[in-house]
């Protein structure tokens, strides 16, 4: 593994996200509800609720707050929401997907494609840049918060069905295919590690370095209207941030 910080990248959105977590609770909240309309209220039963609880609790999202939003999505027509997903170009070739969850196809296609625009890049046909991506199960422990033995971490991870573990400065990297995920995230749970993000996610196979100033903040641009826009759910990206922009 390079020296990189995984962590450092999730520390910062983490950070962020404490500054907004109304809005990232009202994505996890739509999340929910679409899976729930995809396959039940029942999380023993619907592996898509059960991966997105996952993702609520590693964010840190109360329980009774979860409990809330799928009863409310039981009772709730989600009908007219649709997953949409965009591939497109940030600066200097870097690839963006980006995941929505919207009521207004139209509307959602306008602004993701006016914030590759602004920031200098554009929105490619499907699949232009996803197979430079691998879906993947992802947990990250942070070393403050787990002080358990590596190796004890690592055979337990392994034994319940992980593909990979990788240690940084700062934090574990669990990596599981989509399907494993729930049992190894399940049984690290049942062992009681914390985790500071969990979630089936897009890894870049490859990261690009931007080096130019106006480079990075065609990125940022880029990435900053996405974050606003309310139809955005998910956005996958392989820019190399520099982990001092990670405070």
């Amino acid at each position: 593994m390079s020296g990189h910080s995984k962590f450092a990248n999730i520390a910062h959105k983490k950070a962020a996200n404490d500054a907004a977590k109304g809005k990232i609770f009202t994505r996890l909240g739509k999340e929910l509800m679409i899976a729930v309309k995809e396959g039940g209220p029942d999380v023993n039963n619907n592996s898509k609720l059960r991966q997105v609880v996952a993702k609520c609790k590693a964010a840190n999202m109360p329980n009774d707050t979860i409990d809330r939003a799928i009863k409310k999505a039981a009772s709730n027509d989600m009908s007219n929401y649709e997953s949409v997903t965009y591939e497109g170009y940030g600066p200097n070739g870097t690839a963006i997907i980006v995941e929505a969850l919207t009521d207004n196809r139209n509307r959602a296609a306008s602004n993701i494609r006016s914030a590759f625009t602004k920031g200098g890049g554009n929105v490619g046909t499907p699949g232009c840049v996803s197979f430079m991506f691998d879906n993947k199960g992802q947990m990250i422990v942070d070393k403050e918060e787990y002080t358990g033995d590596a190796d004890e971490l690592m055979m337990l991870a392994l034994d319940a069905g992980a593909d990979d573990f990788n240690e940084e400065d700062d934090c574990y990297e669990i990596l599981t295919s989509p399907e494993e995920f729930d049992a190894v995230n399940q049984a690290l749970a049942d062992a009681g590690v914390t985790f500071a993000s969990a979630e089936v996610t897009m890894i870049p196979q490859t990261t690009v370095d931007l080096t130019s100033e106006d480079d990075i903040k065609k990125m940022n641009r880029i990435l900053g209207l996405l974050d606003e826009d309310d139809d955005v759910q998910n956005v996958y990206h392989n820019w190399n941030e520099p982990e001092e922009d990670e405070e």
